[in-house]
Order: C-alpha cells, then sequence, then structure tokens
C-alpha cells in the first residue's frame, strides 16, 4: 500500500476581502522529494506557506501535515518542520549562539553545544556566534537562518529564497548541504526561490502559482519539454507572463 503524501492540500483558499491571495489550489508532496513553489511577486507562495505553518488560517480549504489536520494540530507537526526565510529576523541585539541557543531549546534539541558547534562547521558562522545578530550582513544572516531551519533535524524543511544574498561560492556551498540533509535524513523539503538554475539542481517536482491558482506542474525538464525552451528561466518567464505552452515568442 503506497504511502500518503507528507503534504497534502485541497481546494485551499485565503481571501482578504476582495483580494484572493490563494485561490482554491490542490496539491499534494511525497516523502522526501523536493519541491519548488514558484510563482512572481504576489503569486500568492509565501501566503500559502505560512498557511502550512499554521501561521494564517486559511479562509476555507484543508492541510494535512504528516496526517495530521493543519492548523488544528499544528502543535503535532511543528516539532518535526521548520523554516528559514531571509527576510524574518531573529532578535537583534542577541548574539548569533544565544539566538540558536533559544530556537534549540524550544525545539527540544538534546546536546545544544554539540549541535551548534556542528551547524557552526558545515555552514562556516561561527566566527561569528558571538556577534548580535542584528550587526551582520545580509548573507551572514540568511546562513544563520539556515542554520536555525536545521537545528532540529527536521523531517519537513519549508525554504523561503534559502540562499538570498549569497556570493555564487557561498550559495553553492549551502545547496551541497541542503542536498546532504536531505539525502541523510530523507527530509522533504519545499521551497520558494526565484533562482531557477537552483531550482533545476534542487527539484524533483515544481508547481507553478500565478495570481493565486496553480498554471503550473511538473518536474523542471518535463516543463522544459512542454514549454519547448532551453531551461527553467524561459519556462517560468512564460508562465509568469500567461503564455500557454507551445507558443512562440515573437
Amino acid at each position: 500500500m503506497a504511502e500518503p503524501p507528507i503534504i497534502q492540500v485541497e481546494d485551499l483558499r485565503k481571501h482578504y476581502g476582495p483580494v484572493r491571495a490563494v485561490d482554491g489550489i490542490n496539491f499534494a508532496i511525497d516523502r522526501g522529494a523536493t519541491c519548488a513553489l514558484l510563482g512572481g511577486n504576489g503569486a500568492g507562495k509565501t501566503t500559502t506557506i505560512a498557511m502550512l505553518l499554521g501561521l494564517l488560517l486559511p479562509t476555507s480549504g484543508q492541510i494535512r501535515i504528516l496526517g495530521e489536520a493543519v492548523p488544528r494540530h499544528r502543535q503535532r507537526v511543528l516539532p518535526r518542520m521548520n523554516f528559514s526565510s531571509p527576510y524574518v529576523d531573529l532578535p537583534q541585539r542577541l548574539t548569533v549562539a544565544e539566538n540558536l541557543t533559544v530556537y534549540a531549546r524550544l525545539y527540544g534539541v538534546r546536546r545544544v553545544r554539540e549541535r551548534l558547534a556542528t551547524l557552526g562547521r558545515d555552514l562556516d558562522i561561527e566566527a561569528f556566534f558571538q556577534r548580535p545578530y542584528g550587526s551582520l550582513s545580509a548573507g551572514q544572516k540568511t546562513r544563520v537562518a539556515l542554520a536555525k531551519a536545521l537545528l532540529n533535524q527536521p523531517e519537513i524543511l519549508l525554504l523561503d529564497e534559502p540562499t538570498a544574498s549569497l556570493d555564487p561560492d557561498t550559495a553553492d556551498r549551502m545547496r551541497r548541504i541542503l542536498i546532504d540533509y536531505q539525502r541523510r535524513s530523507g527530509a522533504t523539503l519545499l521551497l520558494a526561490s526565484h533562482n531557477m538554475s537552483e531550482v533545476e539542481r534542487l527539484c524533483d517536482q515544481i508547481i507553478m502559482l500565478r495570481a493565486g491558482r496553480i498554471v503550473a506542474t511538473g518536474a523542471p525538464r518535463e516543463l522544459i519539454h512542454r514549454y519547448g525552451r532551453k531551461d527553467m528561466e524561459e519556462v517560468f518567464l512564460d508562465i509568469a507572463r500567461g503564455i500557454q505552452s507551445g507558443e512562440v515568442l515573437e
């Protein structure tokens, strides 16, 4: 018997008055998959992720994560998940080590010092453990956000622009860390990104949103073939501009 999806979304909607930020989407993600949630600004990506985390209440629809209804039973699944975003700041005055220690204890991480030491080495953030978080550069904050997301070794990892503000070399190292973590743990990754080369490298499933609706799904190679383009960058532009597969740009 096939294992049920680790994330199941049915007819999910989020309305703000007349604005339909998410407008009746359906998707399923299997355990161990790496899925990209893509779309232009305002497509509904961040709203969808916030509802998966139980931070926003859906207007209607259903979410099941790890077999549990969210947000009703989010307290049962949140300890087994984590989230990273360069746009969500940690307390500015606390040092990096203090911030990570607080979150490690919130997640019930054992041997906190050992876990921080491992993440410090892997993500190359040891050098600024004792610096206030607010003093870091944007790229350094991105790496700390990834460390926070990996603290509890989550079964589900939600990543919003995981390599934002990173130089190409550091971004490549962070992607390698994520790939290695997923292979070792069997974790499921859902990421929102505007970096299409990153999406092609990391993901085996893509969900494309436009104006709160799903307009295309499939593996990267499948979508590239369907739209007759050379890479996901061109596919993304087609979908964002409302061009149907098979159409030719003038």
